[in-house]
């Protein structure tokens, strides 16, 4: 098959959406397929680079980090993917390049998929006070632009249930994001996790509750320091991790100085990807108080990574936590501190935990995920 992939986001290499579709197009290449890659460059420049069409663009980072628009909807590089004729389009996110993708599809009649990767409906206060009238304009927007595609593609239930909700009326498959297993599955020596847990000031006698993501408010990292500093009363040989950057650091920095726990508290910025699983594994247990996930490849990744979690319940950890097994989704505070108090304290539990994480986690790697998109693909060009 001829693929044609459209994505607003590709250039940067620590977004979810870019994850899912770097991962898709290595596995369809390696089925055999021919896959092509439309998205917007980071620049005035329009270019191709191999499988990878960049139409030029300008910045508005003022709506959200690495989003572009294009400049124009006319551009060579369109005309050429008309008449290369792919026989499916897979868009993968609702703004601008949503535009290419339709119109390509209307001028060679491939049928469309579209993944719906985010439910901006825990966005929307950051540009609309009222989360009521915010969640009537995302589900308003969501029907009219989707309503002409031909399968939407939902990572989980969660994401399901909302379209649905939202009065979409169109066949929904629902097909979780693969992870490259194989990037998770190398253990570094007990020596080298103490040595790196100590150029980060962590003591050697800590144990460490680890989050690691975009530090953006709807991540609800407020909340976990505060039931971090509850935890502290209680057990001062604990530390916790927050890797990842994002508008919300500084006042994280602040609200810890606020609390008086900094002292116990590391945030390490952005860390380049080929590291992530490093500082996964610095970690024993993987703690969120996120409900704004559509899916949450950082669960799938903690657990790949052999951690047991804490997280705030969430349909979308449906298949990724077992309750009891490998981690606990709390409801109360109370729980919390409990279910972080018991793992610390139960090393057999938490030995088996590790290993029940990473069997979850391996139902979740890419060669499936793509093989299921294939399908999809397959089912809408007959």
């Amino acid at each position: 098959m001829k693929v044609l992939i459209t994505t607003d986001l590709y250039v940067t290499a620590t977004n979810g959406v870019v994850t899912s579709v770097r991962n898709l197009q290595e596995e369809l290449v390696k089925r055999g397929h021919e896959v092509r890659i439309l998205t917007l460059s980071a620049s005035l420049k329009s270019y191709q680079e191999g499988p990878i069409y960049y139409i030029k663009s300008i910045p508005l980072g003022v709506v959200y980090p690495d989003v572009r628009m294009p400049v124009s909807y006319h551009n060579h590089l369109i005309r050429e993917l008309i008449d290369w004729k792919p026989d499916v389009i897979h868009s993968q996110c609702e703004f601008f390049s949503f535009q290419f993708a339709r119109h390509i599809s209307k001028a060679t009649g491939a049928p469309l998929i579209h993944t719906y990767h985010t439910l901006y409906e825990q966005y929307a206060t950051y540009v609309i006070p009222s989360k009521r009238l915010g969640r009537r304009m995302v589900a308003t927007f969501s029907r009219t632009r989707l309503k002409h595609v031909d399968t939407v593609i939902a990572p989980t239930r969660k994401v399901e249930m909302s379209l649905r909700r939202y009065g979409l009326r169109n066949p929904i498959r629902i097909v979780p994001s693969g992870i490259s297993i194989d990037q998770y599955q190398y253990r570094m020596t007990q020596e080298e996790r103490m040595s790196r847990r100590k150029a980060l000031g962590i003591p050697e006698d800590h144990q460490v509750l680890i989050n690691l993501g975009r530090l953006g408010t709807e991540k609800n990292l407020n909340e976990l320091l505060d039931l971090f500093a509850s935890l502290l009363r209680d057990n001062r040989q604990i530390t916790f991790l927050i890797v990842g950057d994002g508008p919300a650091k500084e006042e994280l920095e602040r609200q810890a100085k606020r609390l008086g726990i900094d002292d116990h508290v590391v945030f390490t910025g952005m860390v380049a990807p080929c590291e992530v699983q490093n500082y996964y594994q610095l970690g024993d247990i993987f703690v969120s108080a996120s409900t704004s996930e559509t899916q949450g490849l950082t669960y799938i990744e903690a657990a790949a990574n052999g951690l047991p979690l804490v997280c705030r319940q969430d349909p979308c950890l449906d298949d990724v936590i077992e309750e009891g097994v490998n981690g606990y989704e709390y409801t109360a505070c109370e729980d919390f501190i409990r279910d972080i108090h018991s793992i610390l304290w139960n090393p057999d539990w938490r030995d088996a935990a590790r290993r029940s994480s990473e069997e979850i986690a391996a139902s979740f790697d890419k060669s499936h995920f793509a093989e299921a998109v294939e399908h999809i693909y397959q089912s809408a060009i007959q």
